[in-house]
């Protein structure tokens, strides 16, 4: 048997957390990474690591006109595009009454808009190479109830995951997968989770003992190798098959002190 060609990737939102944690793993299991995010620093410092001729492509997913300038540099580079992994998102700590118009507007603007305006550049190239896209959701979004105080972030993935199947209905060349993802901290340095770098302290403190107490969280995490074994899956598919929905959930477990430090 022949072996598989070299799959080349353009992972979203890979300057910091799991997407981070999935380039680097991708590009250790063989796959042409192209990290793509906004901070120029850490995209350079992460394709460098990554190694396997990895580059660093900036791209602010909000901007439709930077989306199409990256994936044209990506496809320049790789001379093709095989995969493209939608990692970035954003979410608000906040009761909804409490979540304005600005708010929400950047929530969507990261979390749905930004992936439909990143797979419009990408899309033709996917098509051409009988190629995969990898969406990132939320467990609260398809899986389980919205938890309290993240509500307006379930609503925005579950947006996403209806996104995901729009474009699937219109481009059905393309394997479009929704992947949905339970806690999980991402790895080690740049590499950790940033989901909520910018909640105060003390609220999220507050939160998670709302969260346990009300069985929303159990203490499980997934591990993020496991995570990019997952999504590497998903892309070794080949142009044969596609997975269309996955569901990553972190079984129960005692680790509470580390939720304590998330």
């Amino acid at each position: 048997m022949p072996d598989a060609p070299t799959l080349r990737v353009a992972v979203v939102g890979a300057s910091a957390g799991l997407g981070r944690c999935i380039g680097m793993g991708l590009a250790a299991r063989g796959a042409r990474v192209a990290f793509l995010a906004r901070r120029h620093d850490r995209l350079t410092r992460a394709a460098s690591e990554a190694g396997n001729g990895a580059i660093a492509v900036v791209c602010d997913v909000t901007d439709g006109a930077a989306c199409q300038r990256a994936i044209a540099e990506v496809v320049e580079h790789f001379r093709g595009l095989d995969a493209l992994v939608y990692t970035t998102g954003v979410g608000i700590l906040a009761p909804l009454t409490d979540v304005d118009a600005e708010q929400w507007a950047k929530l969507f603007a990261t979390n749905v808009t930004g992936a439909s305006l990143i797979t419009a550049a990408a899309a033709p190239h996917l098509a051409a190479a009988a190629g995969s896209a990898v969406y990132l959701s939320s467990l609260s979004a398809s899986y389980s109830a919205p938890w309290p105080l993240l509500g307006a972030y379930a609503v925005s993935k579950a947006a996403l995951d209806k996104l995901v199947e729009a474009w699937r209905i219109e481009h059905p060349n393309i394997g479009f997968t929704r992947l949905a993802v339970g806690d999980c901290f991402g790895g080690e340095g740049d590499s950790q989770t940033e989901f909520n770098k910018t909640w105060d302290p003390d609220a999220l403190e507050r939160a998670i003992r709302y969260w346990m107490d009300h069985g929303y969280m159990q203490g499980g995490l997934v591990e993020a190798d496991h995570l990019v074994d997952v999504v590497h899956s998903v892309l070794a598919c080949g142009n044969s098959s596609f997975i269309p929905y996955l569901t990553l959930a972190p079984r129960p477990s005692g680790a509470v002190a580390e939720l304590r430090q998330w």
